[in-house]
């Protein structure tokens, strides 16, 4: 399980998150990251996230997924992923993960393979937006 504190829960998070953060997409997953403001008030890209918070990961799957038993297994696959990776994220950071039709048939480790490969293109993409200001 994911802490209480490193979940996503507001609906106006998610919109903040999907309208102005930065995406990365695999085979059966994308990914939304939304920067924290910086000590001077910069931000890795658009937003308006604290950076004294602990990184926050939401989880969007549709019915296109599946059944509900189908789309909360994928939740709870995705979940159990993600508990591992926090402590790779940047504090105060939203990450929305969204999952394609093809997770709920995914085996775990193309799963979690997915899963690095997104957010690896993402944290990448921060370290360059960073590195420019």
């Amino acid at each position: 399980m994911l802490p209480q504190q490193s979940r996503m829960r507001r609906a106006e998070d998610f919109r903040r998150v999907l309208r102005t953060g930065r995406r990365a997409g695999g085979s059966v997953l994308t990914a939304h990251l939304l920067l924290p403001v910086g000590p001077d008030g910069t931000v890795g890209t658009s937003g308006e996230v604290p950076s004294g918070d602990p990184a926050k990961v939401g989880f969007v799957v549709s019915r296109a997924v599946g059944s509900a038993v189908v789309r909360n297994r994928v939740k709870r696959r995705l979940r159990e992923l993600m508990r591992g990776r926090l402590a790779s994220l940047p504090r105060g950071c939203l990450l929305v993960l969204r999952a394609h039709p093809a997770a709920a048939s995914a085996r775990q480790a193309d799963l979690a393979a997915d899963l690095d490969l997104v957010t690896g293109r993402l944290l990448r993409r921060q370290v360059g937006v960073l590195r420019q200001e």
